[in-house]
């Protein structure tokens, strides 16, 4: 079974490690790297090839959602979920390209599910896995 590639964009160590923490144990997933804002996630991104980006909405320098936009003109078939901890972003993360969004709050069982279901069908959405 081929992994699914993910990249992590978050601006905080902390959550960085926490995630790959809980991705690195899956079976099916591998971290391919990270990136520590929008513009390290742009050019990670072309370098690493992920299937899906975990990004974070609001850092430094270039936010989540205008990496997303550059991202995906790129590399349209990449995926990227957005993690914010306001909803006040959804909307212009979609907007840019984002395929789903959740909230850090989340469950781990969620998160999971969210970056296969990207994977594996390519569906998109504004919404939690059921």
């Amino acid at each position: 079974m081929e992994k699914i590639k993910v990249l992590i964009v978050d601006d905080n160590e902390v959550v960085r490690e926490g995630l790959k923490s809980i991705l690195d144990p899956q079976a099916d997933m591998t971290v391919v790297g990270e990136a520590v804002d929008g513009l390290d996630a742009v050019a990670k991104a072309g370098k690493l090839l992920p299937d899906v980006i975990l990004m974070d909405a609001h850092m430094p320098g270039m936010d989540g959602t205008e990496a997303t936009r550059r991202i995906k003109k790129d590399l349209p078939d990449v995926k990227v979920l957005f993690l914010t901890v306001y909803g006040d972003y959804v909307g212009s993360a979609l907007e840019a390209g984002a395929s789903w969004y959740l909230t850090k709050d989340c469950r781990r069982q969620d998160l999971l599910e969210a970056i296969r279901v990207l994977a594996r069908s390519g569906r998109t959405g504004a919404q939690k896995p059921a």
